[in-house]
């Protein structure tokens, strides 16, 4: 696995304390209800998801993930060691699948004792190690590996399909149906974990948005696995901008309006497709981008997102679009109130 070479600046304590255990519905509230930070120039504003077109304004755009989240975590066995979580991360174009090795029960830690060649079974389908992905020394803690490329010998997706269950981690109070990681939006299967800033969107806050005068377009961008190690660059994910979007985002800079990515895949999905002259254009394929501030974003002015784990990749996205020390005050705002983290958490707005 890639290593980064940059490192976000932002610190604060590790949020295990304050993760969302489960989605906001099971909590009691509704999905926009959860809370949104408003972190601009003008200060910091504590508010409500429900209340984002207040702080949006005509010919603003609202780029959002269509991907849908599939189920991508099945119990296997390796011979000789036992019971694994499998995480199935992305199939790729030569027909070999990427997973990666998780403890069972609850995939609390990566794997890194595997070996090439090893099998994992996963119910009649016998998965073969067949090298790391995208390269020894996916782990940057310096032993083993965490990602594999493997062959597999029938059909996994419609192993996932029957027996898969969601992506998901020890932090959770229980497992959770699929319907859960889907976001209003979701209409192309492929995110091996949910695209989360898009969750707490309902069909009511987005007809507000157009309403109000707010652009909303899609981009696909399917998720592989999130459970980077600090350091760990983002793996390489495939995406399409399509023309429509391109138009768009284009006339939008053009007349003055803000492009606000929702979600680090959104900006991810955008900040590839941009030309040499900062014009968007329709692109498909697999991007390998890392965003951060020595390669900044150039066409996405705002952000909506959930919040990040110390030293992780995404923050130094975030400090890209936000600034550092914009997102330094977010991040110190959001430990201070007792903002949700993680997939079920709480939301940010970041207006620099």
């Amino acid at each position: 696995m890639t290593l980064l070479t940059d490192h976000p600046t932002t610190r604060f304590r590790s949020p295990d304390d304050t993760t969302a255990p489960a989605p906001a519905e099971a909590r009691g509230l509704a999905r926009d209800s959860v809370r949104l930070m408003v972190a601009s120039s003008h200060g910091i504003t504590h508010a409500r998801f429900r209340d984002l077109p207040d702080h949006l304004a005509p010919g603003d755009l609202v780029v959002v993930n269509n991907s849908a989240t599939i189920a991508g975590q099945v119990d296997g066995h390796r011979a000789d060691h036992g019971p694994v979580v499998v995480h199935v991360a992305t199939p790729l174009d030569d027909g070999s699948w990427v997973v990666e090795l998780r403890s069972a029960p609850d995939a609390a830690s990566p794997v890194l004792d595997a070996a090439p060649g090893e099998h994992v079974e996963v119910g009649r389908l016998v998965l073969t190690l067949l090298a790391p992905y995208p390269a020894e020394g996916s782990s940057p803690t310096g032993a083993g590996n965490r990602l594999w490329r493997v062959a597999v010998d029938g059909d996994l997706a419609d192993t996932l399909a029957r027996e898969g269950r969601p992506i998901s981690y020890g932090y959770l109070d229980r497992h959770y149906p699929l319907s859960a990681y889907q976001s209003v939006f979701s209409t192309m299967p492929g995110s091996a974990e949910m695209p989360s800033a898009g969750r707490p969107f309902t069909d009511a806050l987005v007809t507000r948005l157009i309403a109000g005068g707010v652009g909303v377009a899609p981009i696909t961008l399917h998720t592989g696995v999130s459970s980077q190690d600090a350091g760990e660059a983002p793996q390489p994910e495939r995406f399409e901008v399509p023309e429509t979007t391109a138009r768009l985002v284009n006339a939008a800079r053009a007349t003055g309006g803000r492009v606000i990515a929702v979600g680090t895949t959104v900006t991810r999905a955008l900040e590839s497709a941009v030309r040499p002259d900062g014009r968007v254009v329709a692109t498909r394929g697999w991007t390998e981008r890392v965003i951060s501030p020595s390669d900044p974003a150039r066409v996405v002015d705002g952000l909506i997102t959930g919040w990040h784990n110390p030293e992780a990749s995404h923050l130094l996205l975030v400090e890209s679009i936000a600034g550092a020390g914009l997102t330094q005050a977010a991040y110190d705002a959001a430990v201070d109130e007792g903002y949700l983290w993680h997939e079920f958490g709480d939301s940010a707005l970041l207006l620099p």
